[in-house]
């Protein structure tokens, strides 16, 4: 289990997922456990893990389909 500040992100129950269809080997990954987010670099699996509120997740979401992040 990863001790994180904003709880416990107990990484033997997470199912790690990708963008549909993404088969590169460096590939953004997250999961969903409770009430926390966590995200990883797939090439890293044992690598460290960030790990967001619903809250914090959602802004993220938010943000990204704002076009926020764009590099333009």
């Amino acid at each position: 289990m990863a001790q994180h500040p904003k709880g416990d992100f107990d990484l033997s129950r997470a199912v790690w997922q990708r963008a549909e269809g993404d088969t590169s080997e460096s590939a953004v990954e997250v999961a969903f456990v409770d009430d926390l987010i966590g995200m990883r670099n797939s090439a890293e699996p044992d690598g460290p893990v960030l790990v967001f509120t619903q809250a914090e997740w959602d802004a993220f979401v938010a943000g990204a389909q704002d076009g926020e992040f764009d590099l333009d």
